[in-house]
């Protein structure tokens, strides 16, 4: 059974971390190779787990140097992002290199975060956008990052594990309207963070 929830207890002390920083970097980009999908030319979903949102609390407290006072704000912040068994939980990102374009698209990509869907033999799990923030402007503009949770019911968890499952991930907002088909090595992956 996956792990929902990173605890004080979990955090290793900062100086054994820096010790085994490098190996561990190099095993999460190797996990993270079977977690991540483009769809369409800008958009890039990342599937979180407890092991990325480990990595990536270890490495704010290794970058920023907070100490003990930083710890509880990191596992308020990334916990969220830990599938809790009966979800997929993804960060899309927007990932424009130009300036002007990236300005221009995610300026039209208001509520995109509204539009996003895993689909699979005749189901259609509608991504929930994480509540933390408002993640568009009154103006319509987008963030070019989104934290979104796919809630499954029991029946739709057992379609998605079932291997050979045809699993495509869509964007259907008017500016970006993409679909893409998702590996069988990234849905073996995922089918992995529920209970």
């Amino acid at each position: 059974m996956a792990k929902h929830e990173i605890g004080r207890a979990d955090i290793m002390p900062m100086e054994a971390y820096a010790t085994v920083r490098r190996e561990r970097r190099r095993a999460i980009t190797e996990l993270k190779k079977n977690r991540r999908m483009a769809v369409g030319p800008d958009a890039t979903f990342y599937f979180e787990s407890y092991d990325t949102m480990w990595h990536q609390i270890h490495e704010m407290l290794h970058i920023e140097r907070g100490g003990e006072d930083q710890i509880p704000d990191e596992l308020e912040a990334y916990n969220p992002l830990i599938p809790k068994g009966n979800e997929l939980v993804a960060t899309l990102m927007i990932e424009i290199d130009d300036a002007v374009r990236r300005a221009h698209t995610l300026g039209r990509l208001g509520g995109v975060e509204e539009t996003v869907s895993v689909n699979f033999e005749g189901e259609a799990v509608a991504g929930v956008a994480e509540e933390d923030v408002d993640r568009t402007t009154a103006d319509g503009k987008a963030s070019s990052v989104q934290f979104l949770h796919f809630p499954f019911t029991a029946p739709q968890i057992e379609k998605f594990r079932s291997p050979g499952t045809r699993v495509h991930v869509a964007i259907s907002h008017p500016a970006y309207d993409h679909q893409a088909g998702m590996t069988e090595d990234v849905r073996r992956a995922l089918a992995e963070d529920f209970d």
